[in-house]
Formats: structure tokens, sequence, C-alpha cells
């Protein structure tokens, strides 16, 4: 049985974990203008030290909540942690761009590794009926990781230069595992004994490979071809869960829990909306308001911000009443905010931006505790590993394709072009487009919340 002191230090854990992953991608996304500098890297190179982690993570992160429940979740969750921190390290050390991006791709394991643990241990150690509230502690530390990783991440920039982000992340991923070692041993895991899917781990990584790869070089014969190879092996690694006894992904909670199956479609339209929005205007800020990164960064602050102020009143309000209701009307702010992008300009003032940006920051952080809350209790403990690893990996594919919404823009109307001044405008449309198609898709999303049907009893 867990202790307090216990329990307190793996909330302590989990949310300083959720706080570094994207502390890191936030403070990153402000450095792409200098770390393309130094790699000489075009506007669609640049768009893979986002995808490259993305990509690493989403592959993993099924795996990893299997091995968890196989194996241990806290076994799983210190690993990553020392993976994650590797990756940071040798970031200090690359020669090319290619290596760089190899860092980054591992970077994206350690993480998996930490995102599909931390919530199963949470939802496993304290009550139901305080999960609400502790889930949005959690990701407020995710909300707060996102709001200083702009501005920590535009200071270091500036004075410091970009590789000094990978060792302040090496630094705090270190602090993570060693939180971790003072959790103490956990309970048997409750797969023990049970086979790992290794062909279906295989089969759904070169799916995903395919498909974000496919999706970077369109609208190249080849690119299709990939792009549909990539759904056909999907599909095939579907239909093969379905088959096996011990899977890597229980399809079968999708088709017999309506609540687990509409909150993971709704969380991944929504991180499909909304995860490049950081990165283009990031992009825009510095190449065509001329804004230093420090700047820029002070700019992106007011979305994650009020996220993170947010995001425990939502968790809350969603234990009291029904998370669909919350989580729509989140989603309905969200597609407000994007509609407002969609029509950025040169001459768009930084204050209707930053209006454009706290819309989506209220938006998320109602959606995002509430909906997190619905899939988590809408299972069994014996699949705590799976809902944790299922949900995160609707994340990291939403925010794939996301990126890969963004990098066949990209491709389309900059192509090889690197990013500067002359090719503002070019930036500027780019951006337009791809406001316009996630506006689109979270509009869609709101249905999907709405369908998920209600969680609590009537009365």
């Amino acid at each position: 049985m867990i202790t307090r002191s216990q329990r307190i230090l793996l909330l302590c854990a989990a949310t300083l974990a959720a706080f570094l992953m994207p502390f890191m991608g936030s403070a990153v996304n402000v450095a792409l203008p200098a770390i393309g500098q130094t790699f000489s890297m075009t506007a669609l190179s640049i768009s893979w030290v986002a995808s490259a982690f993305l990509l690493a993570a989403a592959i993993t992160l099924l795996p990893a909540g299997r091995l968890a429940d196989l194996h241990g979740r806290r076994t799983v969750f210190l690993s990553g942690a020392v993976i994650f921190a590797a990756g940071s390290f040798f970031s200090l050390f690359p020669q090319t761009q290619a290596v760089f991006i190899g860092l980054r791709a591992l970077q994206g394991v350690g993480a998996a590794m930490t995102f599909s643990t931390g919530t199963a241990m949470l939802i496993s150690a304290y009550r139901p009926e305080i999960r609400g509230r502790i889930l949005g502690i959690n990701i407020a530390g995710v909300y707060i990781g996102l709001t200083v990783g702009p501005f920590i991440g535009g200071l270091l920039v500036q004075h410091l230069g970009w590789k000094s982000i990978f060792a302040l992340t090496s630094l705090m991923s270190l602090a993570v595992a060693l939180c971790a070692c003072g959790i103490g041993r956990e309970e048997q895991p409750p797969a023990r004994g049970e086979p790992f899917d290794f062909s279906g781990a295989a089969l759904y990584a070169v799916a995903l490979l395919m498909l974000m790869y496919g999706i970077s070089q369109l609208p190249s014969p080849a690119a299709w071809a990939l792009c549909a190879a990539g759904l056909v092996c999907l599909v095939f690694f579907v239909r093969k869960q379905l088959e096996k006894a011990f899977p890597l992904i229980n399809i079968r909670l999708f088709q017999t829990n309506r609540v687990f199956a509409f909150s993971n479609l709704a969380a991944l339209i929504n991180y499909c909306a909304t995860f490049a929005v950081t990165f283009i205007l990031s992009l825009y800020l510095q190449h065509v308001k001329g804004l230093s990164p420090f700047e820029a960064g002070t700019v992106l602050v007011v979305e994650p911000f009020l996220q993170a102020v947010f995001s425990p009143l939502a968790g809350r309000l969603s234990d009291r009443y029904e998370p669909r209701v919350i989580a729509s009307a989140g989603m309905a702010l969200t597609v407000t905010g994007l509609l407002c992008l969609s029509f950025l300009a040169a001459e768009t003032p930084l204050g209707h931006i930053a209006a454009c940006l706290a819309v989506l920051g209220i938006g998320f952080a109602l959606f995002s505790s509430p909906n997190v809350n619905a899939i988590m209790s809408s299972v069994d403990n014996r699949y705590y590993g799976v809902a944790s690893a299922t949900l995160a990996t609707m994340r990291m594919v939403g925010q794939m394709l996301s990126m890969g919404i963004a990098m066949l823009v990209f491709a389309v109307i900059l192509g090889e072009k690197s990013l500067s001044a002359e090719t503002g405008g070019r930036l500027i449309l780019s951006g337009r487009l791809i406001f316009g198609i996630l506006s689109v898709t979270c509009f869609l999303g709101i249905f999907a919340s709405l369908a998920r049907g209600r969680m609590h009893p009537r009365g």
C-alpha cells in the first residue's frame, strides 16, 4: 500500500516530468530560428526538429504503456527520465542537422516512457473522488512548463545560445529520475506474465513512420504512395490487434466503451488543431515582426499561462459536472481563437495576437482536464497503463498530424526556401492556410466531444 508521503513524492515526480517535456518543446520552438541558422536549415527541415520528437514519441507510447503494465510503471517512468536526460545532454555536441534531429528523436522516446506511465501511476494512487483535482494539478504542471518555456527559452537563446536549453533540461530530467527513485517499490504489475506483441509494435512504428514522412514529402507521387502504404499498415495493425489475446492496445475498449472512444477521438482532434500554433507564431514573430527570441517568447507566454490558471478549475468542475459539456465549450473557444488567427497579416497588432492566444489558452484548459478525467475514470485499474498510453498516443499523434499539416503547407508554399525577411509573405500565407485548416478540424472535434455521453449519474 502506497503511503501518503510516497503519494506526494509521486505527484511531485509526475508533475515535474509533466512540466519538463512541454517546457522543452515550447523553449525549442522559440529557439528554432537560431537552430536553423546554426545548421543552415530550410523551412521544411526546421519543422523536423519538432516532428522527429513527436514521431518517436508517438511510436514509443503504446509499447511503453504495455511494458509498464507487464513490468512495472515506475520502472518504465524512471527509464524514460534517464533516456530523456541522455538525449538532452548529447544534443549539446551534434555536428550535423541529421545527428541533432536523431537526438531529438531519442528525447521523444524518453518522453513517451514518462507520458505513458505518469498519469496511470497517479490514477492508481489517488481516490476517484479527488482524481479530477490531482489531474488538474498534474496538467497545470504541463501548462506552467508551456508558460515559462517561451519566456525562459527566449532569455537563454538571446544571452547563452540555444544549447543552454538542452543543458538545463538534462539537469531537470535527472531530478525527475531522483524523485522517481524515492517512490518505493510498486505493487505487482497488473499484466505480469502476459506476452509482449513485438510484431504489432513494429507494424505500428512502420505505419506512423511512413505516414509522417509521406506527409512531409507531399505532393510528390512517391509521397502519396507512402501515405497510402502507411494507412494500409495502420488498418492491418488494428485488425491484428483485434485477433490477439494479449494485444499492444485493447481495441475492444474503443468498441465497448463509448466514453473512452469519443474522449480519445476528441483529444486527437484537439491536439491536431492546436499544436502547430506556437510553432507558426514563433517563426512569424521573429521573421516577420522582427522580434528577438525573448520578445517572441514573452508574447507566446499568454496562451500557456491561462492554460495553467484555468486547468485546475476545469479539473474540479469535471468532478461535479459532465466533462463533455465543459470540454466541448473549451473546443468551441479554441475554434474562435484559430479563426481569428487565420486572418494574420504583416501589420497585425501584437495585441490582436495576444488576444487570440488568450482565447486559445482558456479553451484548451477547459477541454484538457475534463477530457483526461473522463478517459481515465471510464476504465478499470487493469487498463490504467493502456488507457494512459492511449491518451498520450492521441496527444502525440494529434501533435504529429498538426505538424504534418504545417509541413505539407510549407512544402507547397515555401518548398526548399530558407526562412528570412524576403520569404515573410509566403510564411504569412502559409500561416493563414494552416490556421484555417486547424479551425475546421477543431470545429469537427466539438461533435466528437459531445458524442461521448454522460459520466455522472442524473439527479
